[in-house]
């Protein structure tokens, strides 16, 4: 089953989160104080809400709970943050990513129980959103925007396989660069080369022959 999304303020980081989820076919709610930003929301959004987060009955009555996870990505205004981060965990939500605007608010948003905190100026949204898609996932490059190097964990199916076997570029369009394995690397790999469990692979290719592999080859849960 696919996780769900909701992203509370839809500013240039939370907007940028809420394209790149809604473009990988990801259910995202949509939240944001403003009518405007909204309108722009709704057809790109699986459901796109005026709110005000800090009111908890509003929030549990437009059905926040059923997200999966939850990223508060509100602007300039600490204590809503604060406050909207405070009242989720209250509520039992399961994940809450949140943007942190200086380093004492991050400190801050992991005291009161934030599960992860960011700083859109060291980690861009769109890295963010693609890391939460997938546990396989661990990182991602973007080096432009159709193509990105991305390092996964392998999936099950691909236990006892060689590269060979598998054959990645013929089905997916796209190369592996490394193969990661405890303490050691393999730079370019040879086809006979074998994958085993916990190994990692570094991959590059266009962002929709990667989202294809992802999503036949990983284990996404």
């Amino acid at each position: 089953m696919k996780k769900t999304f909701a992203i509370i303020g839809l500013g240039r980081f939370g907007g940028s989160i809420c394209r790149t989820l809604s473009e990988q076919g990801v259910e995202v709610l949509a939240i944001d104080k403003s009518d405007e930003i909204i309108y722009e929301y709704k057809d790109l959004a699986s459901h796109a809400v005026i709110a005000d987060s800090t009111d908890k009955k509003l929030l549990q009555e437009i059905g926040i709970k059923n997200a999966d996870h939850v990223i508060v990505a509100i602007g300039d205004d600490i204590q809503a943050s604060l406050l909207t981060t405070l009242i989720l965990k209250e509520m039992g939500i399961k994940t809450v990513t949140a943007k942190a605007i200086t380093d004492y608010h991050g400190i801050i948003l992991k005291k009161i129980g934030a599960d992860h905190v960011v700083h859109p100026e060291i980690e861009m949204g769109k890295r963010i959103a693609n890391k939460m898609i997938s546990s396989s996932v661990l990182d991602y490059i973007e080096l432009s925007d159709e193509s990105s190097v991305v390092e996964v964990v392998i999936g099950k199916k691909m236990i006892g396989q060689t590269l060979g076997d598998l054959d990645v570029r013929a089905h997916f369009g796209i190369n592996i660069l490394a193969i990661k394995r405890a303490k050691e690397i393999f730079i370019s790999p040879e086809p006979n080369k074998d994958l085993a469990k916990d190994d990692l692979l570094v991959i590059v290719g266009a962002d929709d022959d990667i989202k294809r592999f992802r999503d036949h080859m990983l284990d996404n849960d």
